[in-house]
């Protein structure tokens, strides 16, 4: 199989692009509005995710009893426990069904509003949803609460797509996992911070719980304030919207310097080699044999971050992706299986726990280093400009679908195996890790179109002469 002529020199040219800002590309700084742009997309997008995942366990006392209170004012009986329990379980679960429907429409979000349009629209999701929350109890309507907490699951499933798609398109290569893991750390602090003020010492009181939901808003306010004054995405502008004026505007406001011209060409070299392609829906994604792998690839790699039992920023661009992966993975599995022994003779041994609290730690560790941080890295890098939205599509399909069976399953699963449960996660994450060392390349310091051609042999395609990037199948095979 051979590439042909103009196709292999439109690819040369997109790797010449490369190389010709390799060298001082590796030395320029992170400018202010590259920072701003990660920083501020992060908080108002990651953070927020991270922060109400956490914080409604810290009130969960008190909403049962706020439910049971309503009922009895409503019906003049209490409710029964079962139904507390049910209602409780919905207010809890029914994010992930809202953010299901939240990644199912970002395909369509982003292709109208653009990326960082749609962020801004998404904040109008976290301000109704943290409204809804906080005066739900003044309201005496439980129902509010659910209602809340679905219209969170739409902007958490709307955020974890759309976010790392801006900061993937908006960042120099050699430096893209660097602003991208600004996504995952955020999503950390978000949790800490949930259960830093969740604490009966700051807000986690009866009288003061609404106050927890009222600070969904700040985040969401802050990045509508600043992110309007921010570039677009370069990539979006050039090969989505035709605008090659305003992606050179933005790869100058975001890069801080005027000579953009090796930057725009690696831009323009890839809308070349896909001039005759059109942004791919999930149905021609998923019958599009040249991108086959990259697909499985990526919904093992968010399952695995979704099974890991788990409900590191610049060592990404400096080891790279795949090691990080792998050896997540792997050391989760092992750290999980030395858990499982730990927990079955800590009874006969009095320092035993403190081995299985280190167990813990170290999984933590692991899941940050790994799965935690990379996951939605390799989703953006994966897939070029036409398929990506249709990718995170299928992306957020999973996450949300796995988050809800783990919430639905892992109680039952718990109960039944005791401290053998964690040998579920050794299953999977051991699974994951043999997969991706079999399959996945490294994609450090290369450009999209460059990881797509690495997966061209593995998806068995060729390309047709006098036909740009327009992968054939064998089944398709001219005679």
């Amino acid at each position: 199989m051979s590439v042909p002529e103009n196709n292999y020199h439109n690819h040369q040219s997109y790797k010449e692009a490369g190389r010709t800002n390799e060298g001082p590309g590796k030395q320029q700084r992170i400018t202010f509005r590259l920072l701003s742009a990660a920083f501020f997309g992060a908080f108002g997008s990651s953070f927020l995710y991270g922060y109400y995942v956490s914080v409604v366990n810290a009130p969960s006392l008190f909403i049962k009893n706020f439910i049971n209170k309503t009922w009895i004012e409503r019906y003049e009986m209490p409710v029964g426990t079962e139904t507390v329990t049910l209602l409780w379980s919905l207010t809890v679960s029914i994010m992930s069904i809202g953010g299901l429907f939240g990644a199912i429409v970002v395909k369509f979000l982003v292709k109208v509003l653009g990326r960082r349009g749609t962020l801004l629209v998404n904040n109008c999701f976290a301000v109704v949803g943290a409204v809804l929350l906080a005066s739900g109890e003044r309201a005496g309507s439980f129902e509010m609460l659910i209602i809340g907490r679905f219209i969170l699951g739409i902007n958490g499933g709307i955020s974890l797509s759309a976010l790392p798609m801006y900061l993937g398109e908006i960042s120099p290569r050699h430096i893209r996992g660097s602003i991208t893991q600004f996504h995952n750390s955020m999503i950390n602090i978000g949790v800490l911070i949930g259960q830093i003020l969740g604490l009966p010492e700051v807000l986690g009181q009866e009288s003061r719980w609404n106050f927890l939901f009222a600070f969904i808003a700040l985040p969401a306010l802050l990045q509508l304030s600043v992110l309007p004054f921010l570039p677009k995405s370069p990539r979006y502008l050039l090969m989505e919207k035709k605008d090659e004026a305003g992606a050179e505007k933005a790869l100058r406001r975001f890069l801080g310097k005027e000579d953009v011209n090796a930057e725009l060409e690696e831009v323009q070299a890839e809308n070349r080699a896909q001039k005759n392609l059109q942004v791919a829906s999930v149905l021609e994604l998923l019958k599009n044999r040249a991108v086959r792998w990259q697909i499985i690839t990526v919904v093992v790699t968010i399952a695995c971050h979704q099974l890991s039992g788990i409900n590191a920023g610049l060592v990404i661009d400096r080891v790279g992706r795949r090691p990080l992966l792998i050896l997540g993975l792997g050391g989760i599995a092992v750290c999980y299986s030395l858990l499982t022994v730990f927990l079955n003779i800590q009874d006969t041994v009095s320092w035993m726990p403190y081995l299985s609290f280190a167990c813990i730690l170290a999984t933590f560790a692991c899941f940050c280093c790994g799965p935690g941080g990379i996951s939605f890295i390799v989703t953006n890098e994966l897939f070029e400009q036409s398929y990506r939205p249709a990718a995170f599509l299928i992306v957020g399909t999973v996450f949300w679908l796995c988050n809800f069976t783990v919430g639905l399953v892992f109680p039952f699963v718990q109960e039944a195996l005791q401290t053998y449960v964690f040998l579920v996660f050794v299953v999977t994450c051991s699974v994951g890790a043999v997969y991706l060392f079999i399959v996945l390349p490294e994609t450090k310091n290369k450009t999209f179109l460059d990881i797509s051609q690495s997966f061209a042999k593995r998806n068995n395609i060729y390309f047709q002469p006098n036909e740009l990037e327009l992968p054939i199948t064998p089944e398709t095979d001219p005679v």
